[in-house]
């Protein structure tokens, strides 16, 4: 291995063996359990993809088994919220629900993966309500993922299309190859460290900006620009200073982030209440042939922050919550990944090369 290829990021250097998903980023595919994740979100639920996950990782889980144990673990998660969330109290949002994970603990009768699948939404819920001033709302078990977390954000049942609007986010999100929180998540796990502490440093992880992202500021975008007059001045005006367009490009996609357009097919089926989707779908459009003017042959795409900001906030989740509810899709990912790293039995310690001085 020579010195580049260590300070690189580690780009092309192969870590592990998975049958969790595969991304191909020339192709712009990504592929989760075997399924195109165009068809895993159309063909099924987060319970399912979890399930599939799961499998996956040699944890045989059906998703209809999946679905009542997650609505148990939910109900038991809250129960407990009363000893977690005072390690939450003065810190923001984000912070608060990485304090919240740290404290979660296996429950007796359910198995590690259960436990965290079910907190996760619940925790996400009561600090996004907590932020605003207002108690947790006691989950729904009878519900599904998706829609309980939203009944509890909210306090009101959500209608069918918002729970599946949000159902493909989370299976959308369920896992991403060897990404920097599922790296982290695996490190962690090849220790034979427990499953907690491994979504832990995922979530940790995936709090910095450069792997988390930032689809929040897709919306103070749009919201910048206001109307379609504005689109192109905003824009160009953005890239003549050098900034970042948000929503746009992806470390491993050259081309169009697949999982953009699984969303912009959920944000259609939402209304355009709060939202103007016009909007929106003009500047992803002028935004693509300005970045093709600015930075030719870098071939910057729309990637997946641009639309979740879109459905996200379309659902009326707070810009604070997203990358919470990022991390309960995302937690599927990472439990199978950190189960699947444990059956291997093998610690992850890769070598590094020395740079500083030597001894006389």
């Amino acid at each position: 291995m020579t010195l580049h290829q260590t300070t690189a990021g580690l780009d092309g250097v192969t870590a592990a063996m998975t049958a969790l998903s595969h991304v191909d980023g020339e192709g712009g595919e990504l592929i989760i359990a075997g399924s195109r994740v165009a068809q895993l979100a159309a063909e099924t639920d987060f319970e399912g993809a979890a399930a599939r996950l799961l499998s996956a990782a040699g944890k045989e889980t059906a998703a209809g088994e999946l679905r009542a144990e997650l609505g148990e673990a939910r109900v038991r998660a809250f129960a407990r919220l009363e000893k977690i969330l005072p390690a939450t109290e003065s810190l923001a949002l984000g912070a608060g629900f990485r304090a919240a994970i740290a404290a979660i603990d296996r429950e007796d009768g359910l198995d590690d993966e259960v436990a965290l699948l079910g907190a996760m939404p619940v925790l996400a819920a009561a600090l996004a309500r907590s932020a605003e001033g207002l108690a947790p709302v006691a989950p729904d078990a009878s519900l599904g993922q998706a829609a309980d977390m939203l009944r509890m954000m909210r306090g009101t049942a959500a209608s069918d299309a918002e729970a599946a609007a949000l159902d493909a986010y989370l299976v959308t999100v369920s896992d991403h190859g060897m990404n920097a929180s599922t790296f982290a998540a695996r490190v962690v796990a090849s220790t034979q460290a427990d499953l907690f502490m491994a979504v832990t440093a995922g979530y940790c992880a995936l709090s910095g900006p450069l792997h988390g992202g930032a689809p929040a500021p897709v919306l103070d975008m749009l919201e910048a620009i206001g109307k379609a007059d504005n689109i192109a001045p905003w824009i160009d005006a953005a890239l003549a200073r050098g900034e970042r367009l948000m929503g746009f490009g992806h470390r491993i996609y050259k081309v169009r982030d697949p999982r953009a357009d699984v969303l912009k097919r959920s944000v259609g089926t939402l209304g355009s209440e709060g939202m103007d989707l016009g909007l929106a779908a003009e500047v992803e459009g002028y935004a693509r042939e300005a970045l093709a003017r600015a930075k030719p042959g870098r071939r910057l795409d729309t990637n997946v922050e641009f639309y979740t900001a879109i459905l996200l906030g379309a659902l009326k989740i707070p810009r604070e919550a997203f990358t919470p509810v990022f991390a309960v899709g995302r937690t599927a990912g990472w439990v199978a990944h950190a189960l699947e790293q444990q059956r291997t039995g093998r610690l992850l310690r890769p070598a590094s090369v020395y740079t500083g001085p030597m001894p006389a």
